[in-house]
């Protein structure tokens, strides 16, 4: 079977239980390699007010400026990553962390105005492919670097669009809420482009859930196949397919 990526962040890196329940339904995945990716905006924005520095975003994207840096890539690639390494250690896995710098792909700044903001562009599996090949579970976090060395914040869907891309992969993005939901609240089961473009419109996909569908129509569109938006509340989400909302290319 194709390796799967499973993509979580925000809330679910301080849901207690809700955590322990999901890396372990990733630990207990046995018929196929997985990789895990991750955010932290939650945690992000909590070191930052922390440090008296107030977050800023636009579109649902962090805008990371140089006094940000140092405080968004110690939480990402160092606290959240390396606990939740040892999370699933603790529960019988074998996690190696990592970060996208390295060696799985390179990044450049998205412009001035976002700051340390980047965005990939080449990368590579072979470290990844290799851990894979040995049993182990890589958890990558969403800092990448450029070609000259500088560190760049990556949007951890963004990242993990690429790293399925990368391992022609399936790819599962996880949030705090069951997928895409209508005007009235209820789930979507599968959207197309059209479908996306017309719920933008009428403002019912809007803020972060902007960029959870923007980056599983580009990696449904790389990777030609459907890439689903699910909830990390309901572990079974990782494995079944009738969870959530699939997003076709």
């Amino acid at each position: 079977m194709k390796p799967l990526v499973v993509k979580i962040g925000g809330a679910v890196l301080d849901a207690g239980q809700a955590l322990e329940s999901l890396l372990s339904a990733l630990v207990a995945v046995k018929d196929r390699p997985v990789v895990l990716v991750h955010g932290g905006g939650d945690r992000v924005d909590q070191v930052l007010k922390q440090a008296g520095i107030e977050p800023r975003k636009f579109n649902g994207k962090r805008i990371t400026d140089a006094a940000s840096l140092p405080l968004v890539v110690g939480t990402l690639a160092g606290e959240i990553n390396k606990t939740l390494a040892a999370k699933m250690r603790a529960l019988g896995g074998e996690p190696v962390g990592l970060s996208l710098a390295d060696g799985i792909a390179f990044a450049e700044p998205a412009g001035e105005e976002w700051g340390a903001v980047g965005v990939l562009t080449e990368g590579s599996d072979t470290l990844l492919s290799l851990l894979l090949q040995g049993g182990f579970i890589p958890v990558v976090s969403s800092i990448a670097a450029s070609k000259g060395g500088d560190l760049l914040n990556i949007n951890a869907d963004e990242a993990a669009a690429k790293v399925a891309e990368l391992l022609d992969a399936e790819l599962v993005l996880l949030s705090d809420v069951p997928g895409v939901l209508d005007g009235n609240k209820q789930l979507l089961p599968s959207l197309t482009a059209a479908d996306i473009a017309a719920l933008k419109a009428d403002g019912v996909i809007n803020g972060g859930m902007v960029v959870k569908v923007d980056a599983a129509l580009f990696a449904a569109g790389k990777l030609g196949r459907a890439v689903r938006l699910a909830s990390w509340r309901d572990p079974q989400s990782i494995s079944n397919a009738a969870l959530g909302t699939q997003i076709a290319p």
